[in-house]
């Protein structure tokens, strides 16, 4: 399976356009985390723990799109865009959520 953020494969020649293929992972918060990246926010530097979460998220997402586009039968997916958000829960806690969407495609 071939995943990539370009919208054309070069060399390939695309069959079909099987549609759009979405992914979404969603993580809690972690009172740990959220304490030392508060102490990151207050002497500045980077917070390396919600920057792992971020990784691994990107990669599940990948991961689950490709999962979701091989169940349409694709070779590849172009076009991917990953993108990063919140979603409140209440006043003391977010969660994390991480969508990755690109063009599902059967190559020749």
């Amino acid at each position: 399976m071939i995943l990539t953020t370009t919208d054309v494969i070069q060399g390939a020649t695309v069959q079909s356009y099987l549609g759009v293929v979405t992914a979404e992972v969603v993580y809690g918060s972690n009172a740990l985390r959220d304490f030392f990246a508060g102490i990151r926010d207050i002497i500045g530097g980077r917070t390396g723990s919600y920057e792992e979460v971020f990784r691994k998220g990107q990669q599940d997402a990948l991961a689950e799109l490709e999962q979701r586009a091989r169940q349409m039968g694709a070779d590849a997916v172009v076009g991917i865009e990953i993108d990063t958000g919140t979603i409140n829960v209440d006043a003391k806690g977010a969660l994390l959520l991480i969508t990755a969407t690109g063009t599902a495609i059967k190559l020749k």
